[in-house]
């Protein structure tokens, strides 16, 4: 009877150290800028957050945190142009001004 409590109490740790970690898990999923812009435009404001940051680090080759208003414009630049690209499958790294005239 011990033994199965002991490995009952395991299996709870267990998947509380999942749930804790989900976070962790999403931003090592999120493919940053590879994220197509259909996709994009479905995410909720944190995974947008966690999309652009690993996007802005992609970009300028840099582990560390960007600046909150770096991430912030880059969110409002890419929202704008993801909302009219023709081809909703352009990924956000690619999503710019000529996507809103011409289908990549």
């Amino acid at each position: 009877m011990n033994a199965t409590l002991t490995r009952t109490g395991l299996g709870v740790a267990a998947v509380t150290l999942l749930l804790a970690g989900c976070s962790d898990v999403e931003r090592a999923l999120n493919q940053g800028g590879d994220t197509p812009c259909s996709e994009y435009v479905k995410q909720d404001q944190d995974t947008k957050r966690v999309t652009i940051t690993k996007f802005v680090k992609q970009q300028t080759k840099d582990d560390h945190e960007p600046a909150g208003t770096t991430v912030d414009a880059t969110m409002v630049s890419v929202g704008l142009l993801c909302g009219v690209q023709l081809n909703a499958d352009t990924p956000i790294k690619n999503a710019d001004v000529a996507g809103l005239f011409i289908k990549k």
